[in-house]
Protein backbone atom coordinates (compact mmCIF):
# COMPACT_ATOMS: atom_id res chain seq x y z
CA UNK A 1 0.00 0.00 0.00
CA UNK A 2 1.45 3.39 -0.71
CA UNK A 3 2.74 5.84 1.46
CA UNK A 4 0.04 8.11 1.07
CA UNK A 5 -2.75 6.08 1.82
CA UNK A 6 -2.09 6.36 5.45
CA UNK A 7 -2.21 9.87 5.53
CA UNK A 8 -5.34 11.48 6.76
CA UNK A 9 -6.76 7.91 8.44
CA UNK A 10 -6.69 7.17 11.65
CA UNK A 11 -6.88 3.80 11.50
CA UNK A 12 -4.23 0.88 9.89
CA UNK A 13 -3.85 -2.68 10.49
CA UNK A 14 -1.12 -5.03 9.46
CA UNK A 15 -0.23 -8.30 8.87
CA UNK A 16 2.35 -9.39 11.13
CA UNK A 17 4.92 -10.86 9.43
CA UNK A 18 4.83 -7.38 7.40
CA UNK A 19 3.48 -5.62 10.05
CA UNK A 20 3.56 -1.66 10.05
CA UNK A 21 1.53 1.08 11.98
CA UNK A 22 0.28 4.45 11.33
CA UNK A 23 1.83 7.02 11.64
CA UNK A 24 1.70 10.30 10.27
CA UNK A 25 3.70 10.98 6.74
CA UNK A 26 6.83 13.04 6.45
CA UNK A 27 9.60 11.03 7.55
CA UNK A 28 12.74 11.07 4.95
CA UNK A 29 16.21 8.81 4.91
CA UNK A 30 19.38 11.27 5.45
CA UNK A 31 21.42 10.00 2.92
CA UNK A 32 23.29 12.60 0.85
CA UNK A 33 23.89 12.09 -2.90
CA UNK A 34 25.79 15.37 -3.79
CA UNK A 35 28.74 15.42 -2.16
CA UNK A 36 29.37 19.15 -0.56
CA UNK A 37 31.89 21.36 -1.99
CA UNK A 38 32.61 22.26 1.89
CA UNK A 39 34.39 18.31 2.25
CA UNK A 40 37.59 19.79 1.04
CA UNK A 41 37.85 22.07 3.71
CA UNK A 42 36.97 20.15 6.28
CA UNK A 43 38.62 20.46 10.09
CA UNK A 44 41.92 18.16 10.62
CA UNK A 45 40.47 14.54 11.65
CA UNK A 46 40.49 12.97 15.08
CA UNK A 47 43.84 10.16 14.49
CA UNK A 48 42.09 6.83 15.20
CA UNK A 49 43.22 5.08 18.31
CA UNK A 50 41.84 1.84 19.69
CA UNK A 51 39.07 1.79 22.23
CA UNK A 52 39.61 1.37 25.86
CA UNK A 53 37.66 -1.27 27.50
CA UNK A 54 36.11 1.13 29.96
CA UNK A 55 33.68 2.97 28.26
CA UNK A 56 33.78 7.40 28.42
CA UNK A 57 31.09 8.72 30.79
CA UNK A 58 30.27 12.09 30.41
CA UNK A 59 30.24 14.42 32.90
CA UNK A 60 28.55 17.56 34.26
CA UNK A 61 30.34 21.06 33.68
CA UNK A 62 29.50 23.94 35.70
CA UNK A 63 26.05 25.06 34.06
CA UNK A 64 25.07 21.38 34.96
CA UNK A 65 24.43 20.88 31.57
CA UNK A 66 26.02 17.39 30.35
CA UNK A 67 30.08 17.42 28.60
CA UNK A 68 30.01 15.45 25.81
CA UNK A 69 34.35 15.79 25.32
CA UNK A 70 35.24 12.22 26.85
CA UNK A 71 32.54 10.61 24.96
CA UNK A 72 33.57 11.90 21.38
CA UNK A 73 37.22 11.41 22.14
CA UNK A 74 36.66 8.37 22.77
CA UNK A 75 34.17 6.81 20.62
CA UNK A 76 34.33 9.29 17.49
CA UNK A 77 37.70 7.75 15.83
CA UNK A 78 34.69 4.54 15.42
CA UNK A 79 32.50 6.91 13.41
CA UNK A 80 33.45 6.61 9.83
CA UNK A 81 32.44 8.27 6.16
CA UNK A 82 30.96 5.83 3.59
CA UNK A 83 30.59 7.14 0.11
CA UNK A 84 29.25 5.35 -2.60
CA UNK A 85 29.32 4.98 -6.67
CA UNK A 86 27.05 3.51 -8.91
CA UNK A 87 24.33 3.78 -11.45
CA UNK A 88 20.63 4.28 -10.84
CA UNK A 89 17.75 4.11 -13.15
CA UNK A 90 15.88 7.54 -13.65
CA UNK A 91 12.39 8.56 -14.31
CA UNK A 92 10.33 11.85 -14.20
CA UNK A 93 11.79 11.56 -10.61
CA UNK A 94 14.73 9.78 -9.46
CA UNK A 95 13.97 6.03 -7.30
CA UNK A 96 12.55 6.66 -4.02
CA UNK A 97 13.22 4.87 -1.39
CA UNK A 98 10.89 1.91 0.39
CA UNK A 99 7.99 3.25 1.75
CA UNK A 100 7.98 6.95 -0.20
CA UNK A 101 4.89 7.53 -2.58
CA UNK A 102 6.23 10.10 -4.87
CA UNK A 103 2.81 11.70 -4.88
CA UNK A 104 3.41 12.63 -1.06
CA UNK A 105 5.76 16.10 -1.25
CA UNK A 106 7.24 15.35 2.39
CA UNK A 107 8.82 11.67 1.33
CA UNK A 108 11.35 12.60 -0.69
CA UNK A 109 14.80 11.10 -0.92
CA UNK A 110 17.80 13.35 0.10
CA UNK A 111 19.47 15.08 -2.80
CA UNK A 112 18.14 12.48 -5.71
CA UNK A 113 18.00 14.12 -8.71
CA UNK A 114 15.11 15.52 -10.82
CA UNK A 115 16.37 14.49 -14.30
CA UNK A 116 14.38 13.68 -17.49
CA UNK A 117 14.25 10.12 -19.22
CA UNK A 118 12.40 6.82 -18.19
CA UNK A 119 14.96 3.60 -17.16
CA UNK A 120 18.08 5.85 -18.28
CA UNK A 121 21.02 4.68 -16.02
CA UNK A 122 23.04 7.90 -14.80
CA UNK A 123 26.44 7.90 -12.40
CA UNK A 124 25.19 8.46 -9.01
CA UNK A 125 27.20 9.14 -6.17
CA UNK A 126 26.51 9.42 -2.18
CA UNK A 127 27.66 9.81 1.13
CA UNK A 128 26.60 8.37 4.49
CA UNK A 129 27.81 7.58 7.67
CA UNK A 130 28.82 4.41 9.72
CA UNK A 131 30.52 2.57 12.67
CA UNK A 132 32.47 0.12 13.31
CA UNK A 133 31.48 -2.39 15.61
CA UNK A 134 34.37 -4.79 15.66
CA UNK A 135 38.45 -4.11 15.67
CA UNK A 136 38.31 -6.34 12.02
CA UNK A 137 36.69 -4.03 10.56
CA UNK A 138 32.80 -4.94 10.34
CA UNK A 139 30.88 -1.57 9.74
CA UNK A 140 27.34 -1.22 10.26
CA UNK A 141 25.19 1.75 8.11
CA UNK A 142 21.92 1.97 6.50
CA UNK A 143 20.45 -0.36 3.65
CA UNK A 144 19.59 3.05 1.46
CA UNK A 145 23.08 4.14 1.76
CA UNK A 146 24.52 1.35 -0.36
CA UNK A 147 21.58 0.46 -2.47
CA UNK A 148 22.80 0.74 -6.38
CA UNK A 149 26.53 0.86 -5.18
CA UNK A 150 28.99 -0.34 -7.27
CA UNK A 151 31.62 1.15 -5.15
CA UNK A 152 31.61 1.67 -1.54
CA UNK A 153 34.68 3.98 0.08
CA UNK A 154 34.76 3.34 3.75
CA UNK A 155 37.21 7.05 5.46
CA UNK A 156 38.14 7.03 8.74
CA UNK A 157 39.18 10.15 10.97
CA UNK A 158 42.59 9.58 10.20
CA UNK A 159 42.22 9.95 7.02
CA UNK A 160 42.92 6.02 6.02
CA UNK A 161 40.55 5.12 2.98
CA UNK A 162 39.60 1.23 2.42
CA UNK A 163 37.57 0.05 -0.47
CA UNK A 164 34.51 -1.97 1.41
CA UNK A 165 32.29 -5.39 0.70
CA UNK A 166 28.86 -5.00 1.57
CA UNK A 167 28.37 -8.10 3.49
CA UNK A 168 24.41 -7.75 3.02
CA UNK A 169 21.89 -5.60 3.46
CA UNK A 170 17.77 -5.86 4.61
CA UNK A 171 15.88 -2.95 3.15
CA UNK A 172 13.11 -4.17 6.01
CA UNK A 173 14.98 -2.67 8.62
CA UNK A 174 17.04 -0.92 6.31
CA UNK A 175 20.55 -2.20 8.01
CA UNK A 176 23.56 -2.47 5.84
CA UNK A 177 26.78 -4.67 6.95
CA UNK A 178 30.15 -3.95 5.24
CA UNK A 179 33.91 -5.19 5.71
CA UNK A 180 37.06 -3.02 5.33
CA UNK A 181 39.98 -5.36 5.47
CA UNK A 182 42.25 -3.92 8.94
CA UNK A 183 42.95 -4.58 12.04
CA UNK A 184 43.49 -2.96 15.34
CA UNK A 185 40.36 -0.66 15.09
CA UNK A 186 38.47 1.38 16.83
CA UNK A 187 34.84 0.47 17.99
CA UNK A 188 31.64 1.33 19.60
CA UNK A 189 30.45 -0.43 22.31
CA UNK A 190 26.73 -1.46 22.60
CA UNK A 191 23.33 -0.31 25.33
CA UNK A 192 20.12 -1.47 26.19
CA UNK A 193 17.40 0.66 23.71
CA UNK A 194 14.92 -0.46 26.29
CA UNK A 195 16.56 1.68 29.14
CA UNK A 196 16.39 4.42 27.07
CA UNK A 197 13.98 7.29 28.69
CA UNK A 198 12.08 10.26 27.33
CA UNK A 199 14.14 12.75 28.37
CA UNK A 200 17.90 11.20 28.46
CA UNK A 201 20.82 13.38 26.71
CA UNK A 202 21.69 11.46 23.55
CA UNK A 203 24.44 12.43 20.90
CA UNK A 204 24.94 11.98 17.50
CA UNK A 205 28.37 11.52 15.09
CA UNK A 206 28.26 11.72 11.45
CA UNK A 207 28.78 13.53 8.13
CA UNK A 208 26.26 15.82 7.30
CA UNK A 209 26.60 17.42 4.16
CA UNK A 210 30.14 15.70 4.13
CA UNK A 211 31.29 17.41 7.26
CA UNK A 212 33.05 14.16 8.42
CA UNK A 213 32.79 13.35 12.29
CA UNK A 214 30.20 16.43 13.12
CA UNK A 215 28.84 16.26 16.66
CA UNK A 216 25.45 16.73 17.86
CA UNK A 217 23.37 16.59 20.52
CA UNK A 218 19.45 16.35 21.81
CA UNK A 219 17.37 14.58 23.67
CA UNK A 220 14.97 11.28 22.96
CA UNK A 221 11.75 12.83 22.38
CA UNK A 222 9.65 9.26 22.26
CA UNK A 223 10.15 5.73 21.78
CA UNK A 224 8.74 2.86 20.04
CA UNK A 225 7.60 5.35 16.88
CA UNK A 226 6.49 3.81 13.46
CA UNK A 227 6.60 4.93 10.14
CA UNK A 228 4.58 3.94 6.85
CA UNK A 229 6.19 0.81 5.70
CA UNK A 230 9.32 0.87 8.25
CA UNK A 231 7.08 -2.62 9.11
CA UNK A 232 9.40 -4.20 11.88
CA UNK A 233 11.21 -0.73 13.47
CA UNK A 234 9.94 0.99 16.51
CA UNK A 235 11.91 3.92 16.23
CA UNK A 236 13.67 6.62 19.06
CA UNK A 237 12.65 9.57 17.92
CA UNK A 238 14.86 12.70 19.06
CA UNK A 239 15.52 15.81 18.64
CA UNK A 240 19.08 15.77 17.70
CA UNK A 241 20.02 17.72 14.54
CA UNK A 242 20.82 15.13 11.59
CA UNK A 243 20.75 16.17 8.42
CA UNK A 244 21.95 14.70 4.92
CA UNK A 245 24.82 12.50 5.09
CA UNK A 246 24.05 11.48 8.92
CA UNK A 247 22.49 8.24 7.64
CA UNK A 248 23.44 5.11 9.33
CA UNK A 249 25.77 6.88 11.56
CA UNK A 250 25.37 6.19 15.86
CA UNK A 251 23.10 7.47 18.43
CA UNK A 252 24.92 7.40 21.68
CA UNK A 253 23.94 7.65 25.27
CA UNK A 254 26.18 9.77 27.80
CA UNK A 255 27.57 6.41 28.70
CA UNK A 256 29.21 5.93 25.35
CA UNK A 257 27.04 3.32 24.16
CA UNK A 258 25.70 3.21 21.06
CA UNK A 259 21.84 2.72 21.47
CA UNK A 260 20.77 3.58 17.45
CA UNK A 261 21.47 4.04 14.37
CA UNK A 262 20.40 7.43 12.66
CA UNK A 263 18.16 6.83 9.60
CA UNK A 264 15.30 9.17 9.34
CA UNK A 265 14.01 12.42 9.78
CA UNK A 266 10.38 14.45 9.38
CA UNK A 267 10.87 17.08 7.57
CA UNK A 268 8.47 19.62 5.35
CA UNK A 269 11.93 21.59 4.08
CA UNK A 270 14.24 19.03 3.42
CA UNK A 271 16.57 19.74 6.09
CA UNK A 272 16.32 19.18 9.85
CA UNK A 273 13.08 19.90 11.85
CA UNK A 274 13.30 18.55 15.07
CA UNK A 275 12.61 15.41 14.82
CA UNK A 276 14.98 12.51 14.10
CA UNK A 277 14.64 8.87 13.92
CA UNK A 278 16.98 6.31 15.10
CA UNK A 279 16.81 2.22 14.41
CA UNK A 280 17.14 0.67 17.97
CA UNK A 281 20.45 -0.88 18.15
CA UNK A 282 19.04 -4.67 19.65
CA UNK A 283 17.11 -4.90 15.76
CA UNK A 284 20.07 -3.58 14.22
CA UNK A 285 22.33 -6.33 15.89
CA UNK A 286 20.03 -8.90 15.36
CA UNK A 287 19.81 -8.40 11.56
CA UNK A 288 23.53 -7.90 11.36
CA UNK A 289 24.53 -11.08 12.73
CA UNK A 290 22.01 -13.24 10.56
CA UNK A 291 23.44 -11.22 7.72
CA UNK A 292 26.58 -11.98 8.93
CA UNK A 293 25.87 -15.86 9.18
CA UNK A 294 23.59 -16.36 6.08
CA UNK A 295 23.99 -13.34 4.20
CA UNK A 296 19.62 -13.28 4.75
CA UNK A 297 17.35 -12.23 7.16
CA UNK A 298 14.78 -14.45 8.16
CA UNK A 299 12.09 -13.33 10.27
CA UNK A 300 8.84 -15.10 12.47
CA UNK A 301 5.33 -14.28 11.19
CA UNK A 302 1.97 -14.22 13.28
CA UNK A 303 -0.46 -13.97 10.67
CA UNK A 304 -2.76 -11.23 11.77
CA UNK A 305 -4.11 -7.65 11.24
CA UNK A 306 -3.08 -5.29 14.40
CA UNK A 307 -3.99 -1.69 15.66
CA UNK A 308 -3.46 0.06 18.62
CA UNK A 309 -6.36 -0.07 21.37
CA UNK A 310 -7.45 3.72 22.22
CA UNK A 311 -9.78 4.64 25.17
CA UNK A 312 -13.26 3.78 23.60
CA UNK A 313 -12.23 0.13 22.26
CA UNK A 314 -11.09 -0.13 25.77
CA UNK A 315 -13.83 0.53 27.51
CA UNK A 316 -15.67 -1.44 24.68
CA UNK A 317 -13.82 -4.71 25.07
CA UNK A 318 -13.41 -3.89 29.17
CA UNK A 319 -9.55 -3.24 29.36
CA UNK A 320 -8.74 -1.20 32.22
CA UNK A 321 -6.60 1.18 30.16
CA UNK A 322 -5.90 1.21 26.46
CA UNK A 323 -2.99 -1.23 25.81
CA UNK A 324 -2.24 -4.19 23.52
CA UNK A 325 -2.55 -4.80 20.24
CA UNK A 326 -6.20 -5.55 18.72
CA UNK A 327 -6.55 -8.17 16.53
CA UNK A 328 -8.43 -7.22 13.43
CA UNK A 329 -7.70 -9.62 10.94
CA UNK A 330 -6.41 -13.46 11.01
CA UNK A 331 -4.34 -14.26 8.29
CA UNK A 332 -6.45 -17.67 6.79
CA UNK A 333 -4.74 -20.40 7.39
CA UNK A 334 -1.65 -18.84 9.35
CA UNK A 335 -0.38 -19.26 12.32
CA UNK A 336 -2.66 -17.17 14.37
CA UNK A 337 -5.25 -18.90 12.81
CA UNK A 338 -3.67 -22.48 13.67
CA UNK A 339 -3.57 -21.31 17.08
CA UNK A 340 -7.21 -20.31 17.79
CA UNK A 341 -6.67 -16.55 17.63
CA UNK A 342 -9.62 -14.87 16.36
CA UNK A 343 -10.47 -11.13 15.40
CA UNK A 344 -11.23 -9.17 18.99
CA UNK A 345 -8.44 -10.57 20.59
CA UNK A 346 -6.21 -7.94 22.44
CA UNK A 347 -2.34 -9.00 22.43
CA UNK A 348 -0.88 -8.03 25.93
CA UNK A 349 2.41 -10.30 25.95
CA UNK A 350 4.53 -11.80 23.19
CA UNK A 351 6.70 -14.37 25.63
CA UNK A 352 8.02 -12.68 28.55
CA UNK A 353 7.97 -9.28 26.65
CA UNK A 354 5.30 -6.61 27.55
CA UNK A 355 3.13 -5.32 24.15
CA UNK A 356 1.81 -1.73 25.58
CA UNK A 357 1.17 -0.71 22.27
CA UNK A 358 0.62 -2.28 18.66
CA UNK A 359 3.90 -0.59 17.20
CA UNK A 360 5.97 -3.18 19.74
CA UNK A 361 4.32 -6.02 18.21
CA UNK A 362 5.54 -5.84 14.86
CA UNK A 363 9.62 -5.72 15.91
CA UNK A 364 8.57 -8.96 18.87
CA UNK A 365 7.17 -11.06 16.12
CA UNK A 366 9.87 -10.46 13.53
CA UNK A 367 12.67 -11.17 15.82
CA UNK A 368 12.12 -14.37 16.81
CA UNK A 369 12.55 -17.54 14.42
CA UNK A 370 10.13 -19.46 11.92
CA UNK A 371 9.10 -22.47 14.24
CA UNK A 372 9.29 -20.46 17.17
CA UNK A 373 6.41 -21.91 19.94
CA UNK A 374 5.66 -18.06 21.44
CA UNK A 375 2.64 -17.94 25.05
CA UNK A 376 0.35 -14.66 23.89
CA UNK A 377 -0.90 -13.30 26.74
CA UNK A 378 -4.50 -12.38 24.86
CA UNK A 379 -7.30 -10.30 26.40
CA UNK A 380 -10.61 -12.37 25.47
CA UNK A 381 -14.16 -12.13 26.84
CA UNK A 382 -13.45 -9.74 29.38
CA UNK A 383 -9.92 -11.75 30.65
CA UNK A 384 -6.31 -12.75 30.38
CA UNK A 385 -5.71 -15.88 28.77
CA UNK A 386 -2.31 -18.07 27.36
CA UNK A 387 -2.39 -19.02 23.63
CA UNK A 388 0.78 -20.45 21.86
CA UNK A 389 1.49 -19.80 18.47
CA UNK A 390 4.23 -21.56 16.46
CA UNK A 391 5.48 -19.05 14.36
CA UNK A 392 5.61 -18.79 10.50
CA UNK A 393 8.36 -17.28 8.32
CA UNK A 394 7.97 -14.10 6.43
CA UNK A 395 7.88 -13.74 3.01
CA UNK A 396 7.11 -10.51 0.97
CA UNK A 397 3.46 -10.71 0.98
CA UNK A 398 2.06 -6.96 1.11
CA UNK A 399 1.45 -5.09 4.12
CA UNK A 400 -2.60 -5.49 5.23
CA UNK A 401 -3.81 -1.87 6.16
CA UNK A 402 -7.16 -0.82 5.95
CA UNK A 403 -9.40 1.94 7.01
CA UNK A 404 -12.96 1.84 9.20
CA UNK A 405 -16.39 1.59 8.78
CA UNK A 406 -20.08 0.84 10.48
CA UNK A 407 -23.66 0.30 10.05
CA UNK A 408 -27.13 0.10 11.30
CA UNK A 409 -29.48 3.48 11.82
CA UNK A 410 -30.82 5.29 14.75
CA UNK A 411 -28.12 5.89 17.35
CA UNK A 412 -25.45 4.97 15.42
CA UNK A 413 -26.63 6.65 12.16
CA UNK A 414 -26.68 3.71 9.12
CA UNK A 415 -29.06 1.86 7.29
CA UNK A 416 -27.73 -1.85 6.74
CA UNK A 417 -28.52 -5.07 4.60
CA UNK A 418 -27.48 -8.43 4.63
CA UNK A 419 -24.60 -9.48 1.64
CA UNK A 420 -26.22 -11.35 -1.30
CA UNK A 421 -24.71 -14.66 -2.10
CA UNK A 422 -22.40 -12.63 -4.81
CA UNK A 423 -21.58 -10.05 -2.49
CA UNK A 424 -20.20 -12.71 0.02
CA UNK A 425 -18.48 -14.28 -2.42
CA UNK A 426 -16.46 -11.34 -3.83
CA UNK A 427 -16.02 -10.19 -0.05
CA UNK A 428 -14.56 -13.73 0.88
CA UNK A 429 -16.84 -13.63 3.81
CA UNK A 430 -19.20 -15.72 5.78
CA UNK A 431 -21.94 -13.45 6.46
CA UNK A 432 -22.12 -9.72 7.24
CA UNK A 433 -24.28 -6.60 6.67
CA UNK A 434 -23.34 -3.94 3.99
CA UNK A 435 -23.72 -0.26 4.48
CA UNK A 436 -26.16 1.44 2.17
CA UNK A 437 -26.11 4.82 3.74
CA UNK A 438 -24.55 6.46 6.51
CA UNK A 439 -24.59 9.94 8.95
CA UNK A 440 -24.27 11.28 12.48
CA UNK A 441 -22.35 9.08 14.51
CA UNK A 442 -21.28 6.30 11.96
CA UNK A 443 -20.23 9.32 9.42
CA UNK A 444 -18.35 10.77 11.95
CA UNK A 445 -16.66 7.47 13.08
CA UNK A 446 -15.43 7.47 9.08
CA UNK A 447 -17.62 4.59 7.82
CA UNK A 448 -18.52 4.82 4.14
CA UNK A 449 -21.47 3.60 1.79
CA UNK A 450 -20.10 0.02 1.08
CA UNK A 451 -18.20 -1.25 3.82
CA UNK A 452 -19.26 -4.25 5.14
CA UNK A 453 -19.22 -4.77 9.04
CA UNK A 454 -18.48 -8.48 10.28
CA UNK A 455 -19.07 -8.35 13.85
CA UNK A 456 -20.10 -5.60 16.73
CA UNK A 457 -18.21 -5.57 20.08
CA UNK A 458 -17.23 -8.74 18.94
CA UNK A 459 -20.59 -10.94 18.17
CA UNK A 460 -20.90 -11.75 14.74
CA UNK A 461 -23.99 -9.97 13.34
CA UNK A 462 -25.76 -12.15 10.20
CA UNK A 463 -28.78 -9.55 10.07
CA UNK A 464 -29.98 -6.00 10.91
CA UNK A 465 -32.14 -7.35 14.14
CA UNK A 466 -28.30 -8.51 15.76
CA UNK A 467 -26.46 -5.10 15.13
CA UNK A 468 -29.85 -3.26 16.67
CA UNK A 469 -29.86 -5.23 19.67
CA UNK A 470 -25.91 -4.95 20.91
CA UNK A 471 -26.43 -1.31 19.83
CA UNK A 472 -28.95 -1.32 21.61
CA UNK A 473 -26.99 -3.14 24.66
CA UNK A 474 -24.11 -0.60 24.88
CA UNK A 475 -24.24 2.02 26.65
CA UNK A 476 -21.72 5.15 24.99
CA UNK A 477 -19.63 3.28 22.44
CA UNK A 478 -19.74 0.36 20.02
CA UNK A 479 -16.91 -1.81 18.19
CA UNK A 480 -17.18 -2.46 15.02
CA UNK A 481 -15.74 -5.08 12.72
CA UNK A 482 -15.61 -3.53 9.39
CA UNK A 483 -14.18 -4.80 6.02
CA UNK A 484 -13.40 -2.36 3.40
CA UNK A 485 -11.79 -4.38 0.32
CA UNK A 486 -9.33 -6.71 1.60
CA UNK A 487 -8.53 -5.16 4.59
CA UNK A 488 -10.57 -5.21 8.11
CA UNK A 489 -10.07 -2.63 10.97
CA UNK A 490 -12.41 -1.91 14.52
CA UNK A 491 -13.94 0.97 14.89
CA UNK A 492 -14.99 2.51 17.92
CA UNK A 493 -17.89 4.51 17.33
CA UNK A 494 -19.31 7.02 20.02
CA UNK A 495 -23.08 6.46 20.00
CA UNK A 496 -25.38 9.03 19.28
Amino acid sequence: MKANALTGHPWVAAALGAAAIAVPAGAMYLYSTERSSAEASSPPAVVAAPVHATPAVATPVASGLPDFRGLVQQYGPAVVNVSVRGVVKTGAHAALPPGMDEDNPLFRYFGMPNIPGHGQGMPMRGEGSGFIVSPDGVILTNAHVVDDAQKVTVKLTDRREYVAKVIGSDPKSDVAVLKIEAKSLPYVTFGDPAELQVGEWVVAIGSPFGFDNSVTAGIVSAKERSLPDDTYVPFIQTDVAVNPGNSGGPLFNLRGQVVGINSQIFSRSGGFEGLSFAIPIDVAMNVSKQLQAHGHVTRGKLGVGIQDVDQALAETFGLDVPRGALVANVEKGGPAEKAGMQAGDVILAFGDRPIDTAALLPAAVAGSAPGKTVTLQVWRDRKTQPVKVTLGEVTDEPVVAAIGGVDESGRLGIMVRPLSPEERREADVADGLVVEDVDGAAAEAGIRRGDVVLSANGKPVHDVKQLRDVVSASRDHVALLVQRGEARIFVPVELG
